[in-house]
């Protein structure tokens, strides 16, 4: 079996943590089937999202075989927020957890979701798979902080814990905000600060600089509402605040503004997304 996994490059590591940086709202779906708290799948093929009742199934493309690359010897945990589940749990979600900085915080939440009930755990469920497939199909090893969307959490110091035992080069959280202030739109990316330890120094600062320029050549505008030509520098997430690898959160946009809700809903949309972060990924890992 290792054998084959070699010859496919397709090696991806499915453990359970989670960032939590949105606002709460409740998602269209419920829990369906949640994995066992604590487990680690191992892949040779990226599992496909269950479909949930707030979003379609992902139709992210799987590549041929034919299209791997040679290993880099690169890692990168990619951390899609929230989880499918998290809104019938109540009790382990809120749950308070360590969060950095000597302050404890709920394990996670249920994320947010556009007007027209598309959730957030299903939209970074979908763009994290299809970064991840291209990262794949270029010899990186990518690590997945959960294996599908359908299950509990995991929470924000658990999820860190995976970037930081994987030795990431790079962990990158994707999500999307949910603010109902008049006219907010844009993404912004997050990054612990001030830092409390070296890697959340400049390795931090350097990637979410290159997601927020990576974001804005392709074409997405910066934040109106949060942070500063694009960059957010945050104390209060723990999942940055317990990393001890570069690390990044990028909320993709507002999915209460109707332009980007429509975006993020639809397979263009996601494919856009991924297809620029995966980019500015390869060019902070080529310079680092």
């Amino acid at each position: 079996m290792g054998a084959v996994r070699r010859r496919l490059g397709l090696v991806v590591a499915i453990g359970l943590t989670l960032f939590t940086a949105c606002g709460v709202d409740t998602p269209a779906s419920s829990p369906s089937n949640p994995p066992a708290p604590g487990t680690t799948t191992v892949f040779t093929t990226l599992p496909q999202p269950s479909p949930t009742t707030s979003a379609p199934p992902s139709s992210a493309p799987q590549p041929p075989p034919s299209t791997q690359q040679p290993k880099t010897g690169k890692v990168v945990v990619l951390d899609p927020g929230h989880n499918g589940g998290n809104s019938g749990k109540p009790g382990e979600i809120n749950k308070q957890v360590p969060a950095g900085r000597g302050k404890t915080k709920p394990c996670n939440t249920t994320g947010t979701a556009t007007n027209s009930g598309y959730s957030e755990h299903a939209f970074t469920w979908d763009v994290a798979q299809r970064i991840s497939q291209a990262l794949v199909a270029k010899g990186i090893r990518v690590v997945l902080t959960r294996q599908n969307d359908t299950g509990v959490g995991p929470c924000v110091d658990e999820r860190a814990a995976i970037g930081n035992d994987a030795g990431a080069d790079a962990v990158v959280s994707i999500h999307a905000d949910g603010s109902n202030s008049a006219g907010a739109h844009g993404f912004h990316v997050a990054y612990s600060a001030p830092p409390l330890n070296a890697q959340q120094g400049e390795p931090s600062v350097k990637l979410a600089t290159a997601l927020r320029d990576g974001l804005r050549a392709g074409g997405f505008p910066t934040s109106t509402y949060l942070g500063s030509n694009g960059l957010a520098p945050r104390a209060d997430l723990g999942g940055l605040n317990l990393s001890t690898r570069p690390a990044a959160l990028v909320e993709c946009g507002n999915m209460r503004n109707a332009a980007e809700a429509a975006a993020m809903a639809s397979e263009e949309g996601r494919q856009q997304y991924a297809a620029v972060i995966t980019k500015a990924i390869e060019d902070y890992l080529a310079g680092n």
